[in-house]
């Protein structure tokens, strides 16, 4: 079951909703007060995930019992237990998994500076756990239950079944837990457009970390606009493997980095493109700075050659094929698709990847790779004794 609310539906004042809602929909609801104990007993387990865009709920259940996680999903979807004893118990939860992954985790703020860093008006600006811990930690029974009305609805749900059943079935039985759910208002998204970025930013943080880290981060379009694609297929080429460019020039031959990384958010709005690299001993965050910018400049002024950009074009069929093979992978991206654009599109996609030519990279590299368009994090050991500076 896939809702198509996240971080970007929050109020500012009272972020971090979605991911609350993540936990809470385990609470419990008006049939089913335990909601692990009737999956468990089905044979079942069950997870989920928040994003920017969207929450996902899954169960993994034997064809035959089906029906229990049809039950439980269609029950927590119309009469979820959000009472303050429940609310408390998730909010503790939560709050202290905010203190373990971002306050007390090297590194694990990155995304709080990297959100207020490139983003200024768009709700992307905090990150999806929320920007401060308190924003859960106050969150009052009155506004959670708001937020489940306006959010947890059919008519902002995806509900994809995939395994050892038949549509005709499948359909009948989605009619039977879930018709008669009241369809939920009228979802009309209000969201602020992010103005362009008119200069570099950066930001330098010193830290409780072990080691020196550099970030680059990118504006990139939306995952549906047509010029995501060029970029998408540029970050494989940059990192996907040993043989990528990033890995093979930057830590292999030059041995600026020990560490580097570089992947999209792949946003419904416009994203970003992240670049992060631990440099090497002795070597200067100014200095793998340089070199990253010098790599980042290889593919604007020269085409990729037609074997390198095949190479990653079938890599990515490849693991839309392989994905398929996963009763669980099939079920969540036809979710995720059909929220995207179609569930069809998932089939149809792949035909936008393949066209991509030499000349689109380096084009997409000349939009995307510039200095206006860029933000710069820097991690610095609090052994360095250097001052934090933005």
């Amino acid at each position: 079951m896939v809702y198509y609310v996240g971080s970007r539906d929050e109020h500012p004042e009272k972020t971090g909703f979605a991911h609350l809602f993540e936990h809470l929909m385990f609470a419990g609801s008006k049939n089913a007060p335990d909601f692990d104990m009737p999956l468990q007993n089905a044979g079942g387990e069950n997870n989920a995930y928040t994003t920017n865009d969207y929450t996902t709920f899954y169960e993994i259940v034997p064809a035959e019992n089906i029906e229990t996680a049809l039950w439980l999903e269609s029950d927590r979807m119309l009469s979820l237990n959000i009472s303050k004893k429940a609310l408390s118990l998730q909010q503790k939860v939560v709050v202290e998994e905010f203190k373990e992954t971002c306050l007390n985790e090297p590194y694990g703020d990155a995304w709080h500076h990297l959100s207020s860093l490139m983003y200024h008006t768009h709700p992307y600006r905090w990150p999806v756990i929320g920007l401060i811990p308190e924003h859960v930690e106050n969150a009052k029974v009155d506004d959670v239950r708001s937020f489940y009305r306006r959010w947890y609805t059919p008519n902002n749900a995806v509900l994809s079944i995939a395994g050892h059943i038949n549509t005709k079935e499948a359909l009948e039985l989605a009619e039977k837990w879930f018709a008669n759910i009241p369809s939920g208002p009228v979802i009309e998204r209000q969201i602020p457009v992010e103005p362009p970025q008119t200069g570099p930013v950066q930001k330098t943080v010193t830290a409780n970390v072990p080691a020196s880290t550099v970030y680059l981060a990118f504006r990139t379009p939306a995952r549906l606009d047509p010029a995501f694609y060029p970029i998408d297929l540029m970050a494989d080429i940059l990192a996907e493997g040993h043989s990528s460019r990033l890995y093979r020039r930057l830590l292999k031959e030059k041995s600026i980095f020990s560490q580097i990384d570089a992947y999209l958010t792949a946003n419904l709005d416009p994203g970003l493109f992240i670049i992060e690299g631990r440099p090497a001993e002795g070597v200067s965050e100014e200095q793998a700075l340089q070199a990253l910018w010098e790599t980042l400049q290889l593919l604007q002024d020269e085409l990729v050659s037609d074997r390198e950009l095949a190479k990653i074009q079938h890599k990515f069929e490849s693991t839309l094929v392989y994905s398929e093979l996963s009763i669980l992978s099939k079920a969540q991206n036809l979710g995720y698709y059909e929220l995207l654009h179609s569930a069809e599109w998932l089939n149809e996609e792949v035909n936008a990847y393949m066209k991509i030519t030499p000349e689109d990279i380096r084009q997409a590299a000349i939009d995307v790779f510039q200095p206006n368009n860029a933000g710069t994090l820097i991690y610095l050991p609090q052994k360095l004794n250097t001052p934090a500076a933005v």
